[in-house]
């Protein structure tokens, strides 16, 4: 089984193989803290990705000693506001989101699932880009915390448009308020963790190919259904999923589930 690398910045590296793409923060001298070119490399990452139909899942962690530190201060404080001022914030750069909050939503965005493998620290910008996934796997010695309060600010990198999917709201309240530090294994108590496990990219990894062994468009679907049922009633919610459907049932990849189930084989999908 071949891989195929590709790598934006010398900040982020994606590995290929069998259908799953194995994303990797890489400027791990640094904890993987974000950068200018942390955030065009997330960005190009994404954008890559969105094109592959190929790809049917994704795992996102960091290399090194961490998944990510949150935004590096100084190589900020270097360029001064960085082209971030308060006149640039409200512009949507990309789609629905400005630079900063792209870094988060792009994994959201995304057609086919995202699996965060979470270890080390993950602060700020780290936290929001990992709420981004669609499934979040956390060492339980993981050292998290929604920084931005710290430095007097808001988060604001798209954490609250992902948060109220999966985080009781009690409690992303008092980490945002308190910005205190909290573990993977209580990350798991609050919602931001899936599951807890020592060797989290192994876990993302092991679900990520079951993932890409389903039917692709039936997993496509389901996201995009998940993704817009937040801001739907129930009428809209039950009319998508008739939509969805249509679409699937009686198509090529549809029929090879079905038949590679009855014949007890491996299913050969189309990308």
């Amino acid at each position: 089984m071949t891989t195929e690398t590709l790598t934006f910045k010398d900040r982020v590296r994606i590995d290929i193989t069998g259908h799953v793409a194995d994303v990797r923060l890489i400027r791990s001298d640094k904890m993987n803290a974000l950068d200018p070119d942390m955030f065009t490399g997330i960005i190009e990452a994404g954008a890559a990705l969105h094109e592959r139909r190929d790809v049917r899942a994704v795992v996102l962690s960091g290399e090194g000693r961490s998944f990510c530190a949150g935004l590096d201060m100084a190589s900020f404080t270097a360029l001064g506001d960085g082209g971030g001022g308060p006149d640039k914030l409200t512009d949507r750069t990309y789609g629905d989101s400005n630079t900063f909050q792209q870094v988060a939503t792009v994994w959201r965005k995304l057609p086919m699932p995202v699996i965060a493998a979470v270890h080390g620290v993950c602060f700020g910008g780290g936290a929001q880009i990992m709420s981004g996934a669609d499934i979040r796997i956390i060492a339980p010695d993981a050292r998290l915390s929604i920084m931005e309060m710290r430095w007097g600010l808001i988060p604001d990198m798209g954490g609250y448009t992902v948060w109220r999917g999966f985080v009781r709201d009690d409690a992303i309240r008092e980490l945002t308020y308190t910005n205190r530090e909290f573990s993977g294994e209580e990350a798991l108590s609050l919602g931001f963790a899936t599951y807890n496990d020592t060797d989290p990219h192994t876990r993302a990894m092991a679900i990520a190919s079951e993932i890409a062994s389903k039917n692709p468009d039936a997993i496509r679907a389901a996201k995009a259904l998940f993704n817009k049922v937040p801001d739907m009633d129930s009428d809209a919610i039950l009319m998508e999923e008739s939509v969805q459907q249509a679409k699937i049932i009686r198509s090529p990849n549809q029929m090879e589930a079905v038949m590679a189930f009855m014949g007890k084989r491996k299913a050969e999908f189309k990308d």
